[in-house]
């Protein structure tokens, strides 16, 4: 803002001067008969000073409230008031002296003014004083003016950088949030994530197992099918060598009975022996023809068919009689015994043990039919 520079008259403190002395000539003329002179009543002008002291001071505690933001523009406000003030004491001083001046030059009119030109000269200064004061009050009034508006855009800026603080703020705080929610969000995916893999992996510990169970019950099965057929094989033994013995033993009986007949029986009983034995081979060596092993079939697999016959050899009935756990390798067998039927070597059994070979079983493994 640029400097103003006010200009200061003395026109107004030499009226006020020259009316306040011939107020005092004509005051002095109508006390004639005192010889002593009053001194010059300056209290007009002391008025004036008083006054425009007042406002500076008004003025500068006014700019002592101020904020920081507008110290530099009061400090140089209360310099143009200071160097205003100092303007004006130095008018007062030089009208005081131009009064004095006037009031000499007075005191020599005054013999020659007449009174009624004295009573004018003092209300027009009066006036002009009076203007003069009305001036100086409305000069005031504009500086506190121009202070508040100041102070208005000062507290309105303050205002926009709260509001630009608080804007700042909110928008930081929405950021944190939105971070904490994103930082939230991804923890729960990793827990879910963890879960369901630890669900996985408890899914396969439970399946893992549920096979080893049913491995092991299947070992069981086939470890209790094998001991089962052991059993069978060892009764049907048993029950061979039993047969072998009531054989030796008819034989034997037969010989006690019969001397003459003992050799008839004996070649009789090698004959059918080694025609019984003959018979089991040639179905082996049919069934062995007739298999088929299916592929991925495990070393220890076996599996027993029982297999019964007709009078000529033709096939009644063919069954798993112990299954070896592979359903592949079982119908393998079964089908080897089919496909090799009939087997009408049967008929050359002698008639007394026909019936004994008309049924059997055929035990089935990997490279081996017994």
């Amino acid at each position: 803002m640029a400097k103003q520079h006010r200009h200061v008259g003395y026109g107004l403190p030499l009226i006020l001067a020259v009316g306040l002395h011939l107020g005092l000539l004509v005051v002095s003329v109508i006390r004639f008969p005192s010889a002593e002179q009053e001194p010059p009543n300056q209290a007009i002008v002391n008025a004036t000073l008083v006054r425009a002291e007042t406002a500076t001071d008004q003025a500068q505690q006014a700019q002592q409230q101020a904020r920081a933001e507008a110290r530099a523009e009061q400090q140089r406000r209360e310099a143009e008031a200071a160097e205003q003030a100092e303007a004006e004491r130095q008018a007062a001083a030089e009208a005081e002296r131009q009064a004095q001046e006037a009031q000499r030059q007075a005191q020599e009119a005054a013999q020659t003014a007449e009174r009624e030109q004295a009573r004018e000269a003092a209300e027009q200064a009066a006036a002009e004083a009076e203007r003069r004061e009305r001036e100086a009050a409305e000069q005031a009034a504009e500086r506190e003016r121009q202070q508040e508006a100041a102070r208005q855009r000062r507290e309105a800026e303050e205002q926009r950088q709260r509001e630009a603080e608080a804007e700042r703020q909110r928008q930081a705080e929405e950021e944190a949030r939105r971070q904490r929610e994103a930082e939230e969000q991804r923890q729960r995916e990793a827990e879910a994530e963890r879960q369901r893999q630890a669900a996985e992996e408890a899914r396969r510990q439970r399946e893992a197992e549920a096979q080893r169970q049913r491995e092991a019950e299947a070992e069981r099965q086939r470890q209790a099918e094998e001991e089962a057929r052991r059993q069978r094989e060892a009764e049907a033994e048993r029950e061979r060598e039993a047969a072998a013995r009531r054989a030796a033993e008819a034989a034997q009986n037969s010989l006690d009975q019969a001397i003459a007949g003992e050799s008839e029986a004996v070649a009789n009983a090698k004959q059918a022996e080694e025609a019984a034995n003959g018979f089991i081979n040639l179905v082996r060596q049919a069934v062995e023809q007739a298999w088929s092993i299916p592929p991925n079939v495990p070393d220890g697999a076996a599996a027993e068919i029982s297999v019964r016959l007709g009078p000529s050899g033709e096939l009644f009935a063919a069954n798993i009689g112990r299954s070896s756990g592979n359903s592949a390798f079982d119908r393998s067998a079964l089908s080897a015994v089919e496909t090799a039927a009939p087997f009408a070597e049967l008929r050359e059994l002698p008639a007394s043990v026909q019936r004994q070979y008309r049924e059997f079983n055929l035990r089935f493994r990997p490279g081996d039919i017994r």
